[in-house]
C-alpha cells in the first residue's frame, strides 16, 4: 500500500525517503504523502471554495479518532499504521490553506512554514528521535520556505519568502538520524534557492549533496 503512495511523491521526496531508517520510514512516508496530497489540492487551481472543502475534509479526519476513519483511502490507512499522532498534523492543513490567499504577508508565510514544520515534529515524536524538537521544526521551516520560494508567481512574494528562508537557514542545527530525509530536503531546497534553480534536483551536484546529507546528515 505504501509503495503506491511513494510513487505519488515528487522525486526529491522519494530520494529523501530512501534515507529514512526503519524506525522512521512509515511516519516519514505518511507525512510526505499527506504534504504532497495537500499541495496537489492547492496547485490544482479552480474555485478556492472547492479547495477549502477538500482541505476541511482532511482537517476533520485528522481531528477524529483514526478508528472512525472511512475505509478505502490508502493515505488514511498509512497514517493509521504510521505511529503518528495525527492530531499534530492539522497545522499542516492550515499551512497549505494559507496559500489560497490572494497574496502572502509575513504572518501568513510564517503560518505556512510552521504548519509544515509541525508535521516533521510529529515524525520526530513517532520515531522516538533524540534531540531538540525545536531544531527539527526549525529545519522544517527552512525546507518549507526555501521550497515555496521556488514555486511562487510574483517577484514580491518570492523575495519575501526568500528573506524568511535565509533567516531560518542561518540558524541551521544538526538533526537526529531519524530525520535524515528532512536533512536532505532542507539541504536541497536551500541549495536550489541560492542557485536560483528551477528544481531541487538540477544535476550531479544536487545528487552528491543528497548522498552526503543522507549518509552523514551534514
Amino acid at each position: 500500500m505504501s509503495t503506491d503512495l511513494i510513487e505519488t511523491l515528487p522525486l526529491p521526496q522519494r530520494l529523501a525517503l530512501s534515507y529514512a531508517p526503519r524506525s522512521a520510514h512509515a511516519p516519514t512516508c505518511a507525512v510526505l504523502a499527506l504534504d504532497t496530497r495537500l499541495a496537489g489540492i492547492i496547485r490544482t487551481g479552480g474555485e478556492p471554495v472547492i479547495a477549502q472543502m477538500k482541505l476541511a475534509w482532511w482537517r476533520e479526519r485528522l481531528a477524529q479518532d483514526p478508528a472512525q476513519w472511512p475505509l478505502g483511502e490508502p493515505l488514511l490507512a498509512l497514517l493509521q499504521q504510521s505511529g503518528l499522532d495525527c492530531a499534530q498534523l492539522s497545522p499542516l492543513v492550515d499551512g497549505w490553506e494559507i496559500l489560497l490567499a490572494d497574496s502572502l504577508n509575513k504572518d501568513e508565510i510564517a503560518t505556512f512554514a510552521q504548519g509544515r514544520a509541525k508535521a516533521w515534529g510529529a515524525v520526530a515524536d513517532a520515531a522516538s528521535a533524540a534531540g531538540s524538537r525545536a531544531a527539527v521544526e526549525q529545519a522544517g521551516r527552512t525546507w518549507a520556505l526555501a521550497d515555496l520560494s521556488l514555486n511562487l508567481g510574483t517577484q514580491e512574494e518570492t523575495a519575501r519568502v526568500r528573506t524568511a528562508a535565509h533567516d531560518e537557514a542561518a540558524q541551521q542545527a544538526s538533526l537526529p538520524a531519524q530525520l535524515r530525509p528532512l536533512a536532505v530536503l532542507r539541504g536541497l531546497a536551500v541549495r536550489a534557492m541560492k542557485r536560483n534553480a528551477q528544481e531541487l534536483l538540477d544535476g550531479p551536484g544536487a545528487m552528491a549533496l543528497a548522498l552526503r546529507l543522507g549518509i552523514l546528515g551534514r
